[in-house]
């Protein structure tokens, strides 16, 4: 048989499926101040089959559609008017959506939904704004409060540095980042995720486990999506001042704007301010309980046109950051007593220009071009006591990417990427008394380019779905590594849906700073050998179920992921206690992790939501089992949150319990000096009260509201200078009852 002939029958076969196999296809939108918005997670049924789809993130939705006799199908969505609709003969149709409201002159219909589970392939959960709204969440960091999935872990107590964890894995395992891009690395890693205020987020997108390759080899716990405000939805005028017990305050100024003759350009300006605490010592150990904290920051996001519509589409992103932060010892000013050995003291000062750009052409429904780049600067200028540290980097990355429908329900995407990276770190001391021997010079470098395929195939209607992708990247010094990854989502109906992930990840080491307290203590730093890029295997698997009675909804959902490091790093802090040593692992290494959460929503008003955690993370070492750090193999988390009926009133109250944690091994210091093999176990409380009048917002709250200390976090606390000094024991909160106020302008 003849090619063209093959191809002839192949086509003709092709078409047959399609018939038979033909399905109703549209997208559904809602009316939000006069413009349409789409309706991710709205609801469209088939009058004459019963059958009830959910739209997808993209707005889209499928419906079987052959032999059908009624052909009107109903349209629904919380907010918003059901409407019936008489298909026709069309196979493709695009529904609007009015606002559930008598009048529709200066009304705005917000997304009811606070925290939620998407329907993607990959289990998502989103972090939306309201969800936002239920505490402070004054940067990045502390808008976890209300959920399971991502633990925030203070890395350095009296800086008040900070990682997302996911599975009970540093936060250098899952992906940050910033509208698709990789901001958060490398330098800025330490205090990036603090960088960030919580009013130009929009979106936080978390998954566990197996990502997409299309963002990059890294994401081997999880990938965490920080989706900043769209220029073309934002509020005109947003303000936001928040000033809490200690006396450290935050100001947010955000202002958005249309320019061009046809108002095609749209413009989010947005300024962020914070003046520092008083000096706060509650539990007197003569060290400042938080830090303080003056940080300016400027952000400016442009947007053209519509990726999803036909023609060309930007999105420009500029951002700069000058911030500073100084902690320890009462007495300690930074201006002249940097470097001491009689005063200890943390000085950080660092600058960062950050510039991101994504441009595309979508030639149709099906074929489209989008291009990614971005980068940043990192200059940070550092003491910690006695020892001065100082960074240099320079980031850039680079994405091409062809989409393309190759067929009415699969599609593929593929192209290339490139990282750079150029990390210089410079470590001295002013006083070597204790005899340290890892001052001098590190240079850490990236030069990575990388392939990639993904390919999305989708099956009735969307409930089956199958991402199959891998990509090679190049290694400047290591070689070839390829990584391949595979998703799967079944719906079983509108309820159930079950999920499984498989696929393997690396990323390289960048030592200090990744790693702050190899700085902030008296120990020595011993390289063994060169460390090489940490690999490992992740799958996990998932069952959502979703469930409607009366006037509520409910969600219920368990998942596991396991990780398995065929090497890995980590600082081994327990071979000598006045020493910290570097080298590769490549014994068996584990995270194991099982979720169980439940939701609520009753009437619109009551919203509960309750996740038990249980995490195994261990290493075998010398035939024994060794539990890493700062891991509770248990952990409770539960939020309520109420609405008065005319949305004035809000209260919003979180509780969380840890488990004991194990902890560095301290065996071998002097009996003064030493702690216990695992912490206690303990709990927190915070709660929050809102006042809703037109445009303005009232809140006030309190976090840790039973004021639950851990005790003596520093060890040698009164002989900063001497060899036992340590800060890597704690593990609880170090700072007491503290209370907040804020107030939120807009004008839509």
């Amino acid at each position: 048989m003849n090619k063209p002939t093959a191809f002839f029958i192949l086509l003709l076969l092709s078409l047959s499926f399609s018939i038979q196999a033909q399905v109703l296809k549209g997208k559904l939108f809602g009316l939000v101040d006069m413009e349409k918005e789409i309706l991710p997670g709205a609801y469209v049924q088939s009058i004459a089959t019963g059958e009830i789809v959910q739209v997808n993130e993209n707005g889209v939705f499928e419906l079987p559609w052959a032999n059908i006799a009624d052909k009107r199908i109903i349209a629904s969505e919380a907010g918003f008017i059901t409407d019936t609709v008489d298909v026709g003969d069309k196979l493709y149709l695009s529904i609007v959506l009015r606002p559930a409201a008598k009048s529709l002159k200066g009304i705005t219909v917000k997304d009811t939904r606070a925290a939620y589970l998407s329907t993607n392939a990959i289990k998502t959960e989103v972090i939306n704004q309201r969800e936002l709204s239920k505490a402070a969440c004054c940067d990045l960091a502390g808008c976890f409060g209300t959920q399971a999935s991502v633990q925030p872990q203070v890395t350095n107590v009296l800086t008040n540095a900070q990682e997302l964890r996911i599975l009970g894995l540093s936060g250098v395992y899952n992906q940050l980042l910033v509208d698709g891009l990789p901001m958060v690395s490398g330098a800025a890693y330490t205090y990036g995720v603090s960088t960030y205020p919580g009013s130009i987020v929009q979106n936080i997108y978390v998954s566990k486990g197996t990502n997409s390759v299309l963002q990059g080899f890294e994401s081997i716990s999880g990938q965490i999506n920080v989706e900043t405000t769209a220029p073309d939805k934002a509020e005109l005028l947003y303000l936001n001042g928040y000033v809490n017990s200690f006396g450290e305050a935050h100001l947010n100024v955000n202002i958005a704007s249309s320019l061009g003759k046809k108002k095609k350009w749209h413009s989010l300006l947005a300024l962020h301010h914070v003046q520092p605490a008083g000096k706060v010592d509650g539990n007197k150990d003569g060290f400042l309980d938080l830090p303080q904290l003056t940080r300016y920051m400027a952000f400016n996001k442009w947007k053209y046109g519509n990726e999803n519509q036909k023609g060309y589409s930007m999105q420009i992103g500029l951002r700069l950051v000058d911030e500073k932060r100084l902690g320890g010892q009462l007495a300690f000013e930074a201006d002249k007593d940097k470097g001491s050995n009689k005063i200890y003291g943390q000085s950080v000062h660092f600058t960062q220009p950050e510039l991101s750009v994504k441009s595309g052409f979508r030639f149709s429904q099906s074929h489209a071009v989008v291009l990614a780049i971005s980068g940043f600067m990192h200059h940070q200028n550092s003491w910690f006591g006695i020892t001065r540290y100082q960074a240099q980097q320079q980031s850039a990355y680079a994405n091409l990417q062809h989409e393309w429908q190759w067929h009415r329900t699969h599609s593929v995407k593929y192209g290339f990427s490139y990282r750079y990276q150029r990390l210089k770190e410079i470590v001295g001391f002013s006083d070597n008394q204790l005899m340290r021997t890892f001052n001098g010079q590190y240079q850490t470098n990236l030069d990575v380019p990388g392939g990639f395929v993904e390919n999305s195939f989708r099956w009735r209607d969307e409930k089956t779905v199958l991402i199959t992708g891998a990509r090679i990247d190049k290694h400047q010094q290591w070689g070839t590594y390829v990584t391949p990854r595979t998703m799967l989502k079944y719906a079983l109906n509108s309820r159930h849906t079950f999920r499984a992930s498989v696929g393997s990840g690396w990323r390289q080491v960048n030592l200090f700073s990744e790693q702050i307290n190899l700085l902030v203590g008296s120990r020595d730093v011993l390289f063994m050998e060169p460390l090489k890029p940490e690999e490992a295997i992740n799958w996990g698997i998932n069952h959502t179920y979703r469930f409607e009675f009366d006037n509520s909804t409910g969600t219920l959902s368990a998942d596991f992921y396991s990780t398995r490091f065929s090497n890995q790093f980590f600082p081994d802090y327990d071979a000598d206690p006045t020493k910290i040593l570097i080298h590769n692992f490549t014994g068996i290494s584990r995270s194991n992790g099982l979720q169980v959460e439940a939701s609520l929503v009753f009437y619109k008003q009551l919203e509960f939501r309750a996740a038990y955690n249980y995490l195994d993370v261990y290493r075998i070492q010398n035939g024994q089992k060794v539990l890493l750090p700062f891991n509770p193999h248990n952990r409770l988390m539960a939020a309520l949150s109420y609405r008065s009926k005319d949305n004035k009133w809000q209260g919003d109250v979180n509780a969380h319990w840890f488990d004991k944690m194990r902890l560095p091994n301290t065996a071998s210091n002097p009996a003064e000096y030493r702690r216990a093999d695992f912490s206690v176990p303990y709990a927190t409380f915070n709660a929050q009260a809102t006042y809703r009048w037109k445009s303005l917002d009232l809140y006030a709250g309190c976090e840790n509201i039973f004021k639950y200390l851990q005790p003596n976090p520093i060890i040698s606390a009164s002989n900063p200078f001497g060899p036992y000094f340590d800060l890597s024991s704690v593990w609880g909160p170090t700072r007491g009852r503290e209370f907040y106020w804020g107030i939120r302008f807009k004008v839509q």
